[in-house]
């Protein structure tokens, strides 16, 4: 309602169909032809408030020293559902000028843990390391577990891995997208900290598709970590099924 300038005010409601079910989207597109009502998705109004209203506030800013170099870590919060992340800095970011990035969705049991079941802790290591040798670069740590599904959910989901599905199949069969995870924050956390052309270190095209929607500037940076027998069949499906671009998959023996 605030996005299209009236009070903010409005009436929720479920639209069923003859049967009492949960109306489906063909019959909702002829219930609103019918009524001359219009159809707004709420990914599309989603995507519009992040591109259109600054959603992102700074909470506060420290250095940041780990084992290998120095950052300027930064906090922000989502003003909307309250989760916090972290970008850290290195170098003179800002102006408008090109940066290295790192846009790294959270994955405790890879990061921290260093669970054998992805790549997640050494793309994150990987990252570091070549941000640090950078003149100016930036990781910027998103509070999306589990490709958006959550750590408890995503534990169920490799309960159903050991039980037969991959990665894709277990996250449908809870009942969940293949990928949940929006990039719209990430993109706002850019604008803030100034970047100009974000050289991003990724694998994955939904990534680069994603900044680019919001109005980033996006140039590709391979970001591929050696497969071992733990984490090749995940590899693999993320390529096939999601088409993220490895150029090689050959396991390590």
């Amino acid at each position: 309602m605030k996005c299209a300038g009236m009070r903010p005010a409005a009436a929720l409601c479920a639209i069923l169909d003859d049967n009492g079910e949960m109306a489906t989207l063909p019959a909702l597109r002829a219930f609103a032809e019918k009524h001359s009502l219009p159809i707004v998705f709420t990914r599309d109004l989603i995507s519009h408030r992040l591109t259109n209203e600054v959603l992102v506030q700074r909470v506060s800013s420290v250095p940041f020293a780990i084992e290998n170099g120095d950052f300027q870590g930064v906090i922000f919060r989502n003003i909307v559902d309250g989760r916090e992340h972290l970008a850290l800095v290195k170098g003179n970011v800002g102006g408008g000028r090109p940066a290295l990035v790192r846009l790294h969705s959270e994955c405790l049991t890879g990061d921290v843990f260093e669970s054998a079941r992805c790549d997640c802790g050494e793309q994150l290591a990987e990252s570091v390391e070549r941000i640090l040798a950078s003149e100016a670069g930036v990781i910027i740590y998103l509070h999306q577990e589990g490709r958006g599904i959550g750590l408890g959910n995503k534990i169920r989901a490799y309960a159903l891995q050991d039980g037969g599905l991959d990665t894709v199949e277990a996250n449908l069969e809870l009942g969940f997208e293949e990928d949940l995870r929006d990039y719209g924050i990430g993109a706002q956390i850019v604008r803030d900290l100034g970047i100009g052309e974000v050289h991003l270190l990724t694998n994955n095209p939904h990534k680069i598709e994603s900044l680019r929607r919001y109005g980033v500037m996006v140039t590709r940076v391979p970001l591929e970590v050696a497969p071992h027998q733990g984490n090749i069949g995940y590899l693999r499906t993320k390529k096939e099924k999601l088409g993220h671009l490895f150029s090689d998959l050959k396991l390590i023996t």
